[in-house]
């Protein structure tokens, strides 16, 4: 499985001018190899190196591997059409590959070519960062955010076989609770709800104010919802995967695909409906979940909020209120939340024609870097 380790660079001020220096250089070399692709129909990696190779090294000074990772980038990003000309922008992330960078894990430093030559430039990290690095592959990004220069390493970490097991832990996504296991155990959204509450009144304030003071608060918020939203999402799902571990059972969730599209809300909700991020919680769900060997299955939510767990008769009329459970036909009474949990955790284990796929063991999960 291939993970992202994020190393902070502790660059002195020459190395990191050296470092900006660079990286202004091999984007604008890719504004110009993307101009020569466009201009001549030429897409593939193959045709685009015998055509601007040369040209890019001597325009830009660029040593010849950059220049190859310059075309490479180029390459990767018409692969999504040919119809619109790819610009980057001067500070844009550049991939460096093993000819270009080597890390030196026990000295603390990597080394790394810029126009210059090569510097080594020392790093800081954590237990995590250090124990994925013991796996790096590939190619890492050269990253630079508010002023900071970053590594984003590929990581190819072995994961266990996953176990095989009779039961699964149901968990249902909402917005009122993030997720609900069928344990019984809820996890509030309230808490992330009313940081995004706060955060956007405070934007909407800022912007409206258009001064200089206003401007530099906003630059200092920004992210900063973000990384709570995905500290929190960390935070549930390593419980969740904890739990099922614990317990010997697999973990079944809902297969949500174009929620957004089909649900409507009325206008004071859309924020909170398209700020909801179960795709994230799932992500980390399944990554973490095969780290540690427990199979994880995608199930059809239709009619999960409204099914009884105990005699699975479907109505309307089961859900009353947004949190009560109560089937009109056996009388059976929950949380609703949990009720949809039990409903899933049964239908991964007891209705195979509905189970949905089983995720694959070799499906990459690529992860934001500050994943946990």
């Amino acid at each position: 499985m291939k993970l992202t380790a994020k190393v902070k660079l502790l660059a002195s001020p020459e190395q990191h001018r050296a470092m900006e220096k660079t990286m202004r250089a091999a984007n604008a070399a890719c504004n110009w190899i993307s101009e020569q692709a466009w201009a001549a129909n030429e897409f593939s990696a193959y045709g685009i190196h015998k055509l601007a190779y040369r040209g890019a090294r001597e325009r830009f000074a660029l040593p010849s591997q950059v220049a190859v990772r310059c075309i490479s980038k180029v390459a990767d990003a018409y692969k999504l059409d040919h119809r619109t000309r790819r610009s980057f922008q001067p500070l844009n992330a550049i991939a460096y590959d093993d000819r270009i960078l080597r890390w030196h894990l026990a000295e603390g430093h990597v080394s790394l070519t810029c126009l210059e030559g090569r510097l080594r430039v020392g790093f800081a990290a954590g237990e995590r960062q250090f124990a994925l690095l013991a796996h790096q592959q590939g190619e890492s990004d050269l990253i630079l955010r508010k002023g900071v220069f970053y590594l984003a390493a590929t990581c190819n970490v072995q994961e266990p076989a996953p176990t095989d097991v009779d039961d699964f832990l149901g968990v249902d996504f909402g917005i009122a609770h993030i997720a609900a296991d069928s344990d019984g155990k809820h996890y509030s959204g309230s808490e992330i709800k009313s940081v995004r509450h706060r955060q956007r009144r405070l934007r909407r304030k800022l912007q409206a104010k258009q001064t200089t003071s206003a401007n530099r608060r906003l630059r200092k918020l920004a992210g900063k919802e973000e990384r709570f939203a995905t500290h929190t999402n960390h935070v549930i799902s390593k419980q969740l995967v904890a739990s099922a571990k614990g317990t010997g059972r697999g973990l079944a969730i809902e297969q949500l695909v174009g929620i957004r599209q089909r649900v409507k809300v009325g206008r004071k909700q859309r924020a909170v409906l398209h700020s909801w991020a179960f795709s994230q919680l799932r992500l980390f769900l399944e990554y973490k979940a095969k780290l540690v060997g427990v199979p994880l299955v995608l199930v059809d939510p239709r009619n999960s909020s409204r099914e009884c767990s105990c005699c699975h008769h479907i109505s309307k009329s089961n859900r009353p209120n947004q949190s009560s459970f109560r089937c009109i036909s056996c009388g059976h009474q929950d949380h609703a939340d949990t009720n949809a949990a039990n409903v899933i955790a049964g239908r991964a284990a007891c209705k195979p024609a509905i189970r949905g796929r089983r995720l694959s063991a070799d499906r990459p999960a690529k992860l934001p870097a500050s994943s946990r």
